[in-house]
């Protein structure tokens, strides 16, 4: 899967732990993420999401992105392929720079994604959000994810499960 195809506007690559700075940086700026997905975000909890994997997948599913515009990084998103079936993609996390959100650049880089992996053969999109968070929620619902019914009570917080079908 050729990643750099991800974005017509914007730098995308692999995000590596030499990384994990810049993607906090970014997290420290949107703390109403934090707040309904507790614990605080860390340098430690970035590199250990880097690297964390759903059932049945491995590192070769996993694609933890990073969108640029020249050196500054706009957005994350952390994608697994085949997960949790072989016509579906997962979101595990996508996050915007503060100072680009309210733009509909988010929804401009949904959109590729979309287009993306429709385009190779993937049929569904699905993501999780914590339940209560009035901004992921909206801005899920806002690009034509509906919640499938199914929800996850993890310890702290319960995940509420969207998908979108591509068509």
């Amino acid at each position: 899967m050729n990643i750099s195809e991800l974005s017509c506007e914007y730098k995308v690559r692999k995000l590596t732990e030499d990384d994990a700075d810049i993607v906090y940086q970014l997290a420290l700026g949107n703390p109403m993420f934090y707040e309904y997905c507790t614990p605080a975000v860390t340098k430690e909890s970035i590199i250990h999401d880097m690297n964390a994997l759903p059932p049945r997948t491995t590192k070769k599913e996993k694609y933890y992105v990073g969108y640029f515009e020249q050196t500054h990084l706009v957005a994350v998103a952390d994608l697994i392929v085949k997960y949790p079936n072989e016509q579906t993609v997962f979101i595990g996390f996508f996050m915007m720079a503060i100072n680009y959100q309210k733009k509909g650049i988010g929804s401009k880089l949904v959109k590729e994604l979309e287009n993306f992996f429709r385009k190779n053969g993937y049929y569904y999109i699905r993501l999780g959000f914590v339940k209560g968070n009035p901004q992921s929620e909206a801005f899920w619902k806002k690009n034509g994810f509906i919640p499938t019914g199914v929800e996850a009570k993890e310890e702290r917080y319960t995940v509420v499960v969207m998908q979108k079908e591509l068509k």
